[in-house]
């Protein structure tokens, strides 16, 4: 299974024109999974008192939920200004929640490691199905390297299986170690009848050495969402053991 490009449809979802039209006729959305679900991995591995980034936020409500669950400081940035400025507006009064216009290919207005986490939900998959999706890509995530801290979490919230994200992942200037989880969509029930055991998404998949799933791994959810837990090491470490491996 390979979904990456050819997943995208004809919409340029790396163009700040679409978004703008987008959000002017659109209501608060969502990409992929709510807060709930995602709730055990942030807890997990960001902080509430962390400085975080949440790139690509649109109209999505999962910056409040936070909020709301004890987060305390959410930089939120998106490249449509016609977005950013409606979330300015209904969040006004929430001094936790913070809007800047921005494309995250180019974040300087940012210094080096001044984060504690980047949170992803669906950004770096819009970047992909734009023009010049790979390269757009390596812009982003070399920006997101640059500005966390180390042992600070970028935590990438994908469509993309381990074939179509590790390429762009996995790079040792990065210096990330990275774990893997699986969740299914939200509503997502198992077919009648079906004999799989079930699996817990609290754990991580193990992966190989090169960041691939074992080849006996089925998906309990053919749609499911991939979670990237990527904690940046300190310049010391060893670039070698970049992946969490369990085979």
């Amino acid at each position: 299974m390979l979904r990456d490009e050819s997943a995208c449809n004809t919409y340029n979802y790396g163009d700040s024109d679409y978004w703008d039209a987008r959000y002017l006729n659109e209501s608060a959305f969502d990409w992929y999974q709510r807060y709930d679900a995602l709730r055990p991995f942030l807890r997990k591995y960001i902080p509430i008192s962390s400085r975080l980034l949440m790139v690509g936020c649109g109209n999505a409500v999962i910056s409040e939920d936070m909020v709301k669950d004890g987060y305390e400081s959410i930089m939120n940035v998106d490249i449509s200004c016609v977005a950013i400025e409606m979330m300015r507006r209904k969040y006004e009064h929430v001094p936790q929640l913070e809007y800047v216009q921005m494309d995250v290919r180019d974040m300087g207005f940012f210094l080096d490691n001044s984060f504690d986490g980047v949170i992803d939900k669906g950004t770096l998959d819009a970047l992909m199905c734009g023009t010049n999706g790979p390269t757009s890509a390596s812009q982003m995530l070399g920006e997101v390297s640059r500005i966390l801290k180390p042992g600070g979490v970028y935590m990438l919230i994908t469509y993309g299986d381990p074939k179509a994200r590790m390429t762009h992942i996995n790079r040792p200037t990065y210096n990330w170690k990275i774990e893997l989880y699986i969740i299914p969509r939200p509503g997502f029930q198992k077919p009648a009848g079906s004999t799989s055991s079930p699996k817990s998404y609290l754990s991580p998949v193990p992966i190989n050495e090169n960041g691939m799933l074992p080849a006996d791994y089925v998906l309990e959810d053919p749609d499911s969402h991939f979670i990237y837990v990527c904690t940046k090491r300190g310049d010391n470490s060893d670039l070698s053991e970049s992946l969490t491996v369990d085979i």
